[in-house]
């Protein structure tokens, strides 16, 4: 198994922390735009970098490639058994990538206008969940899942981005905290992403 990646891209972040919660066995080859091989662009499509391959299987949907690893080595289990709770996790994930990282783009982007204004709602956003974190070990639930591997790598990057928060997002600052002290979030960090922690 290889997976391309840029070593700062959060979403890839995720993934690379699913291969490390299930220890899988992946080769992680750190390109960029320019470091691309050019093969790459045949395997996908959008000529996007992140790309997993498996033997004959390609998938460049980072969504799609969290569902395959968690279906492919099933322990630990980061998906719930019953079809409520997972199409609950499916939904809270479809929030975490709709509502945060679509923001993150234009953080990282040229406008410093649209910067400024992706920070207040990525900002707010995270202060308005904050109180769930006080009644829930993890996100809306007892069980780590695909959630927190997705939710970790942008909770990690708050400052790197000039996210700041106010002393009400305690609950979920301890939370951030927890999915940190995790052997597997150590393990997958990018050297770049080493440099970020709070």
């Amino acid at each position: 198994m290889t997976l391309y990646a840029d070593a700062t891209d959060p979403v890839g972040h995720a993934v690379r922390l699913v291969l490390a919660e299930k220890d899988i066995n992946v080769e992680i080859q750190f390109v960029n735009h320019e470091t691309k091989p050019e093969d790459l662009n045949d395997l996908n499509p959008y000529h996007e970098i992140l790309t997993l391959i498996d033997r004959d299987l390609v998938l460049y949907d980072p969504q799609i490639m969290l569902e395959y690893l968690d279906e492919r080595y099933p322990h630990p289990p980061l998906m719930p058994v019953d079809p409520v709770s997972r199409a609950n996790n499916r939904q809270l994930r479809y929030r975490v990538t709709r509502d945060l990282y679509a923001a993150v783009d234009d953080i990282v982007g040229d406008d410093a206008a649209a910067a400024s204004n992706a920070r207040r709602v990525i900002r707010d956003n995270l202060m308005a969940i904050a109180p769930i974190f006080s009644r829930h070990t993890y996100f809306l639930t007892e069980e780590y899942s695909l959630v927190e591997c997705c939710f970790a790598p942008l909770l990690w990057r708050l400052d790197h981005y000039g996210i700041k928060l106010t002393p009400q997002a305690k609950p979920l600052m301890r939370y951030a905290d927890q999915l940190f002290a995790r052997e597997a979030f150590r393990t997958c960090l990018s050297p770049f992403e080493k440099t970020l922690h709070r």
